[in-house]
């Protein structure tokens, strides 16, 4: 019997332990023994493995986060940690690794790649800037959290009349704050991608209160140079001038927690079957995903050396339904 394993790396996304449940189950029906790796590439290189078979997965579909835990890990960018990663995975007669996380992790996948081991990785981001899957795990059920948080914050809004400030997460790529603010109807939006000053963004909430509204949501990506305190900061010190009160809400990492919508459930468990089949029919040195409804695979080569940009066309829409 193969044997298999799989780990979770990076950031956490809602959906990775569906797709860890997938690659065991999937495993099964190959004939493959499936070995968990513990917190990551960390725990590759520790040799801290955990069989994993159909029963010890019953019961993780629902639940955020990953059962395996999940770390950064610089050591893997070191030769030295390349070799002790590969060591590990040969002395448990391994025939190869699925990787389910981001940029970073995918990073790792191709190093291992180049070391002519079998890797197969699985698009796993809220950010959603994973080239080679248009959505990634993850990123639908944080869009829909920071949707919520939004909806709710402008209820109080509009009672006090209030700007507020919600900044999502995403790093350094702007997919969900612009999805958020298109979605939740904000009135301004401040991006990585786009440079933006502190009178701008004053004279879009500004531009809201003369054509008649009372109140205004901005979001903003925590990646933005002009970042929520800041913009607090400045606005607070223009407040007689301005005319407005704020408050600011950091979503931060509760748009990772929880359970996963049905998206990201059914995302989570077609890229981990497509997966498992790969390493089956000896097929790596890829990352599996989804593009144009379909599932793809894009050499991990190109993954390692390319991010998903944002659609900046989409700015437009956001500023014309502020209107």
């Amino acid at each position: 019997m193969k044997r298999v394993a799989v780990l979770t790396s990076g950031g956490d996304a809602p959906g990775m332990n569906a797709a860890i449940r997938a690659v065991v189950r999937g495993g099964a029906s190959h004939g493959q023994a499936v070995l968990g790796v513990r917190h990551g590439y960390t725990g590759l290189i520790a040799g801290d493995f955990l069989a994993l078979d159909s029963r010890s997965v019953g019961g993780i579909l629902d639940r955020g986060g990953t059962m395996l835990g999940t770390t950064r890990c610089e050591e893997l960018k070191s030769e030295g940690g390349l070799i002790r990663a590969v060591q590990k995975l040969r002395e448990q007669d391994i025939a190869g690794l699925i990787v389910i996380g981001g940029n970073g992790s995918q990073a790792g996948a191709y190093a291992l790649s180049q070391r002519d081991y079998p890797v197969v990785g699985v698009a796993s981001t809220i950010d959603n800037d994973l080239f080679g899957s248009e959505p990634s795990i993850g990123s639908t059920t944080a869009l829909d959290i920071a949707l919520e948080a939004i909806d709710r914050l402008r209820t109080t809004a509009s009672a006090h009349k209030r700007v507020f400030l919600v900044e999502t997460m995403g790093r350094n790529s702007g997919y969900l704050a612009l999805m958020a603010a298109i979605a939740g109807g904000a009135e301004a939006v401040v991006l990585p991608e786009i440079e933006s000053t502190p009178e701008s963004v004053a004279e879009e909430i500004l531009d809201s209160y003369r054509r008649g509204k009372s109140h205004a949501i901005v979001v903003v990506a925590e990646g933005a140079r002009l970042n929520a305190h800041s913009l607090a900061q400045h606005f607070r010190s223009r407040h007689q001038e301005l005319g407005f009160e704020l408050r600011v809400s950091i979503l931060g990492h509760i748009q990772r927690g929880g359970p996963p919508n049905a998206f990201d459930r059914l995302l989570a468990t077609r890229l981990a079957a497509a997966a498992i089949e790969y390493l089956a029919s000896e097929r790596h040195g890829v990352l599996i995903g989804i593009q144009r409804g379909a599932i793809s695979a894009t050499p991990l080569s190109e993954v390692a050396s390319r991010v998903k940009p944002i659609d900046l066309e989409l700015t437009q829409l956001a500023r014309m339904l502020a209107y």
